[in-house]
């Protein structure tokens, strides 16, 4: 049976969905640590800088936890022989990456829901609209995060503390330049200079911006064309690498 490049990613995304769904407690554990970094650092933001500032970027680090792990699944699946099982299925090699990836779109959500479900009671308020085309800001991030992730993954193989060495190593930095702990505005030039080059800052800025209610604004613009491009490099090297792979 002839199948298609939509069926083809659909079937995938189906196969990805299911661990997460028979074991949801995997996504709620990728939150501990940015619950942990709410109450540690909220505390320590300046005057005027409260849940509204720091739980958008909370969401945008569940997200960055939750999206860069995942290539240890593909890795594992490479150590057990199931991704070669894969490998010489039918299906294409270009869904095998987008398949993945958009799943990541799916715990997501979830997270979000939780993090504003538990910050709500404790005085967040967000606008509803903006807060949904958030989401849908970062969903592109997660995407091409979430298919760089997998890339990683196929790159480190057989040895898996080269993937988790790499992924703590961008992640962290990438983290702190982008604002989400502590405003980087009073910083150092160099250091703010870092954190204009780094793409995750403009989304981060843009989350804050659509919970705000902030919906047609450049800040906006500059985040979705900064997800936009994180999700299109991804995709294209996860699907070249896949393609190598193969």
């Amino acid at each position: 049976m002839t199948t298609t490049a939509f069926t083809d990613t659909a079937t995938v995304f189906v196969r990805e969905l299911r661990p997460v769904l028979r074991n949801p407690f995997s996504v709620i554990f990728t939150m501990v640590q940015p619950l942990f970094f709410l109450a540690l650092f909220s505390p320590l933001l300046p005057d005027g800088m409260g849940l509204q500032w720091f739980v958008p970027g909370l969401v945008v680090m569940s997200c960055l936890f939750g999206a860069s792990s995942t290539g240890a699944n593909l890795l594992f699946e490479i150590q057990t022989g199931a991704h070669e099982r894969m490998l010489v299925s039918p299906l294409r090699r270009s869904s095998l990456i987008v398949g993945r990836a958009l799943k990541e779109i799916v715990p997501m959500f979830v997270q979000t829901a939780l993090i504003v479900a538990v910050t709500v009671p404790f005085g967040f308020r967000f606008h509803v609209l903006g807060a949904l085309a958030g989401l849908l800001v970062l969903g592109l991030f997660c995407v091409g995060l979430g298919a760089l992730s997998y890339t990683l993954g196929l790159a480190s193989k057989d040895q898996e503390w080269l993937f988790w060495g790499v992924q703590q190593t961008v992640l962290f930095p990438l983290l702190l330049l982008a604002g989400m702990l502590l405003p980087v505005d009073e910083g150092p030039r160099w250091l703010r200079v870092l954190s204009q080059l780094n793409p995750l800052t403009y989304v981060v800025d843009a989350q804050r911006a659509l919970f705000a209610g902030e919906i047609f604004t450049g800040t906006v613009g500059a985040g979705l064309l900064s997800a936009a491009a994180v999700a299109v490099v991804g995709l294209l090297v996860g699907t070249r690498a896949m393609k190598r792979r193969g």
